[in-house]
């Protein structure tokens, strides 16, 4: 095995994802391991822990499969060196300032949820200070 792949148990550590959830995107085509060891086990690159962890980046932003699908396709056809045509470079990169629309709006209001949790949480610690104990 050469020292650039990295079996699926190294990229799980490296990307705090499940051997299960690696295998799921793998069953879905969102990431593909680059090659496969004489005994057959799965090995990853760096590309592919950096394609993990954009994938590992939008879920908590509640993107979907298709959704995840969409910009790695972008992404990758933008990355393939290729000469692309105006128009398409621009859809492509039109794409992808969608995504990051999306992103910035969904953070906002996790940033909302989460404010409005502390301040729920802040709310209890208080009721317990005040209440009596018998």
């Amino acid at each position: 095995m050469s020292s650039e792949h990295m079996q699926i148990g190294e990229v799980a550590a490296r990307t705090e994802l499940s051997l299960r959830t690696i295998r799921h995107y793998e069953e879905t085509g969102l990431v593909i391991p680059s090659a496969r060891s004489q005994g057959g086990f799965r090995l990853y690159t760096e590309a592919d822990v950096a394609r993990l962890m954009v994938i590992r980046r939008m879920k908590p932003l509640g993107f979907t499969l298709d959704e995840m699908r969409s910009l790695l396709e972008a992404t990758d056809r933008l990355d393939s060196g290729e000469e692309l045509p105006p128009e398409e470079r621009e859809a492509l990169l039109d794409r992808i300032r969608g995504f990051e629309q999306a992103a910035q709006q969904r953070v906002e209001d996790l940033r909302t949820r989460l404010s409005r949790a502390e301040e729920f949480a802040a709310t209890l610690a208080e009721r317990l200070t005040r209440t009596p104990t018998p």
